[in-house]
């Protein structure tokens, strides 16, 4: 099973072979994780999306039309997200508003912790969709092409986006300092 690719393996999926599902929550569950969690800077919020998220993939697998499966499931944590954060709003709080908690790590030096914070802080800043493209592009490695299917664009557009959004990162970065 772990020579198949993951579209492969959705196929099986798809056709009622759940177990495979497995497979593929092995070699995707921490990045969705990881995606979710500099999204939501929420432990507890983004182990509960993630979830969610293969729930839903599981739930909905006859929709799977043979694309890329990375994709596929990308649009699904963004869909969830998106829906999480309309019933923040929905409940008059803001996202920035919540108490963030982030397992903090053993850094080398207090410079190296203010850099942190203060690109935490810059990052917090950026529109949703801003720190949706950065996050997606400059943490999680995806390309260009990719975050344009993901999100219904083009790789053009997408990269355009990705340019202005650091630009801002950038603006809202050194006005802290």
């Amino acid at each position: 099973m772990k020579n198949l690719t993951d579209e492969e393996l959705m196929i099986l999926v798809s056709n009622g072979d759940l177990d495979k599902m497995s497979v593929l929550f092995d070699r995707y569950h921490v990045r969705i994780f990881n995606f979710l969690l500099k999204m939501t800077r929420d432990r507890d919020v983004s182990q509960d999306i993630t979830q969610e998220v293969f729930y839903k993939a599981i739930k909905y697998r006859t929709s799977y039309k043979k694309g890329k499966f990375s994709s596929w499931i990308y649009t699904i944590a963004r869909n969830i997200f998106s829906d999480h954060y309309q019933r923040q709003k929905n409940k008059d709080q803001r996202l920035d508003d919540f108490q963030y908690k982030t397992e903090s790590e053993e850094i080398d030096t207090i410079e190296r912790v203010e850099d942190s914070e203060q690109l935490k802080r810059a990052l917090g800043q950026l529109n949703n969709s801003d720190k949706e493209l950065i996050i997606m592009n400059r943490y999680q490695g995806i390309k260009y092409q990719e975050i344009a299917e993901i999100t219904g664009s083009t790789a053009g557009a997408v990269k355009t986006k990705v340019h202005r959004a650091i630009h801002k990162l950038k603006d809202y970065y050194l006005q802290n300092i």
